[in-house]
């Protein structure tokens, strides 16, 4: 059996090596795994400590995606076949390792180019947001779609989203709402664009950079022309365009406001049929989720990454034990009936604060917190 992600050392023409790191579960669209998580975790560490790598290569196996997402199906599996206890752990574990391998590629300190080629869901979106370089293609997909599902924007996510330009960010978080690699540009969430077709040569390019003079400038360099060749070819954004529309959609500081006013607004246009449809995933996600994600939007526009990761990980463990979130895998991946039984939130805000608290002992993320 392969490994789920192969990791290679590409040889630079100066003598030095470019780490490659490969999601290699394509049947899956590279849907990311506790075993995947471990050795992204370990071989970023060896290779951060090893003088000879020079820079890293995150991608995903395939024509189809880099990574639509974590491994969700296991949390289902688990809830019917473990005690309580075993499934707390199982979730306190993933989620633990997934927010400790995002921040680590916050923080990478060797330049760290990853190529969202494809599908880039859920937690693909976490690998990628923290990377050096980010790079989109025209076959770009990019979606935030927790709310579908019961979860929330996790992975950092009302971190990043809630720095993007109005109220988009916001958008995303609530409504599950595609955008490709012009969006994300826009938004701030890519840096460079290239051809699909041109991902074979981007390692032998690389390759020959001078390693020991600025090589991010150089990489920089190299990225750019790659985009100045493909920009042609590139689909107009899909999300930028509505931004005034949205950030009036969205206007307030109440959910409750918000949601009763999105629901009484005319969509009828053409022009405005992917904010209707958005519009509704919004209205048929779970009422857990949204409320969770309203908080934490607001919230994280106050607070560094790694306290927002800290929150997460006691949100997700909280969404897995008494939330939405086995029940969304459940209708959406499982049963494929698309007709969750959502909870209906208590009144007030006392439930809200029960899901930040941690379930028993002490937070990981807090005992040994992340750094910066």
């Amino acid at each position: 059996m392969s490994e789920p992600v192969t990791q290679a050392l590409y040889p630079t023409r100066d003598g030095h090596q470019i780490g490659v790191l490969t999601l290699d579960s394509p049947a899956s669209l590279n849907a990311l795994s506790l075993p995947m998580i471990a050795i992204l975790r370990h071989t970023l560490t060896l290779w951060e400590q090893d003088p000879a790598v020079v820079c890293v290569l995150l991608q995903g196996a395939g024509e189809k995606a880099f990574c639509a997402g974590g491994d969700i199906r296991s949390f289902y599996y688990r809830r019917q076949e473990e005690s309580e206890q075993a499934l707390f752990g199982y979730a306190r574990d993933f989620f633990e390792q997934e927010y400790r391998l995002d921040h680590q590629i916050h923080r990478y300190t060797k330049p760290l180019i990853c190529v969202a080629d494809g599908i880039c869901m859920g937690g693909g979106i976490g690998l990628f947001a923290g990377a050096g370089f980010r790079v989109v293609t025209e076959k770009s997909l990019f979606a935030m779609p927790e709310v579908t599902i019961g979860l929330y924007p996790d992975v950092g996510a009302s971190w990043f989203l809630s720095r993007m330009p109005g109220r988009l960010g916001l958008w995303l978080g609530l409504t599950g709402a595609r955008f490709n690699g012009a969006d994300a540009l826009g938004l701030g969430l890519a840096d460079q664009l290239m051809a699909s077709r041109e991902r074979a040569e981007l390692l032998p390019r690389l390759a020959g950079i001078n390693w020991l003079q600025e090589p991010v400038q150089q990489i920089d360099q190299l990225l750019r022309h790659l985009q100045v060749a493909v920009s042609a070819d590139v689909p107009a954004p899909v999300l930028l365009p509505h931004q005034t529309r949205i950030d009036a959609l969205l206007a307030g500081r109440s959910l409750e406001g918000v949601l009763a006013s999105l629901g009484e607004v005319s969509l009828g246009s053409e022009q405005e049929a992917s904010l209707a449809r958005a519009r509704e995933t919004c209205q048929t996600g779970s009422p857990i989720s949204r409320a969770i994600f309203w908080r934490q939007y607001w919230q994280a526009r106050r607070q560094s990454l790694a306290e927002v990761f800290a929150d997460e990980l006691a949100l997700s463990v909280n969404c897995v034990l008494k939330g939405d979130f086995v029940e969304g895998v459940r209708a959406l991946l499982i049963d494929k009936d698309k007709s969750p039984r959502w909870q209906a939130p208590p009144q007030g805000e006392a439930w809200l604060d029960a899901f930040y608290r941690w379930p028993e002992g002490v937070n990981p993320l807090l005992s040994d917190p992340l750094r910066g």
